[in-house]
């Protein structure tokens, strides 16, 4: 009989590591940001009374059904699985949810829990589901229900104005940076979720999965990576302004942009080093310097345009170039002001 506070196979646990390991530049960057505005947090909480944590959990305690040793166990198992291998000292909560549609979401500041569908239960198999529990697992590490909640209150803030002009498209301005984030944080807890499970073919199945279905065996990954690149170049600049188009409003990547980023990331070596020990520890995250992360942020968006084959986005590289420096400098002196 295995001990219960191991995961059932051998997996590296990932001792003390800092959620920085894995996210990526952008949301590092802005996390490390937030996280240097001393009560922003506790600010949020208070004003965030619409999404009450406790509701929240009372709604689900009462509505599905919550995992235990004797509930749906071996989704329990890969909860404690996660929280172990990347050292969270508390073991978020997993509730069950009746809902054919499949997804995940972990919810909460204090005490932050896990939703998972019976859709989801019934699309992925058991590496698959590793992942999924570790990508949110991974979301609670980072913290990102902070800014999620923020996204939530200004979405809901922006219908409220939309008939005075100025005042909607200023919202309307920070929402979609708020869900520019969003996508990176999606693409942060995809490495966190592939740290978890540490198995590589499970995570790129289980993305292709979100687009494609159950069939796996009328899918191919290598065809699917084969989409993501053809969706990078494909069609002239009337096509790519219409993918920024199709992006507006979203807050999770589409599966092939998911697929191809996790790849890569894997690729460049970044997992290797992490699970042989080479990562940054979380009692050195009070020590992170905004500066430096904003310009990897920044460095980040440049490395993606000039590998990206995308028309519209040689077209606008010189803009956004400029965006992005401006952006550089407006943090740069918010850092200083800070130290």
């Amino acid at each position: 009989m295995r001990d219960m506070t191991t995961p059932d196979r051998n997996r590296v646990q990932l001792t003390g590591i800092s959620s920085r390991a894995y996210e990526h530049p952008a949301d590092r960057s802005a996390l490390v940001a937030m996280r240097s505005l001393s009560g922003f947090d506790a600010v949020l909480k208070r004003t965030s009374g619409l999404f009450s944590e406790r509701r929240l959990r009372l709604m689900f305690l009462a509505s599905a059904v919550r995992t235990t040793d004797t509930q749906f166990r071996a989704l329990h198992d890969m909860g404690r699985d996660s929280a172990y291998i990347l050292d969270l000292h508390r073991i978020p909560e997993i509730y069950v949810q009746q809902d054919p549609k499949a997804y995940a979401m972990a919810i909460g500041f204090d005490e932050p829990f896990i939703i998972v569908s019976t859709g989801l239960l019934d699309l992925m198999d058991e590496e698959e589901l590793r992942f999924v529990i570790g990508h949110e697992t991974s979301h609670i590490l980072s913290g990102h229900a902070v800014y999620g909640t923020m996204l939530a209150i200004l979405t809901r803030l922006a219908t409220r104005v939309a008939w005075i002009p100025l005042g909607y498209i200023g919202l309307r301005v920070i929402v979609a940076a708020l869900e520019e984030w969003q996508r990176k944080a999606e693409m942060s807890a995809d490495r966190g979720g592939l740290l978890a499970g540490q198995d590589p073919d499970a995570a790129l199945r289980a993305l292709m999965k979100l687009a494609g279905g159950s069939r796996l065996h009328e899918m191919n990954i290598e065809a699917f990576l084969d989409q993501a690149r053809e969706y990078d170049t494909a069609g002239d600049v009337r096509d790519g302004l219409l993918k920024v188009l199709n992006m507006l409003g979203t807050t999770h990547p589409f599966a092939v942009t998911r697929v191809a980023e996790l790849d890569r990331w894997r690729r460049s070596g970044e997992y290797e080093r992490i699970i042989a020990g080479d990562y940054p520890r979380r009692e050195d995250d009070a020590n992170a310097k905004i500066t430096e992360e904003i310009k990897a942020a920044a460095n980040s968006y440049r490395e993606s345009w000039a590998q990206s084959q995308d028309p519209f986005i040689g077209v606008l590289r010189d803009v956004a170039e400029g965006a992005v420096n401006a952006g550089e400098r407006i943090f740069n002196r918010f850092a200083r002001r800070e130290n």
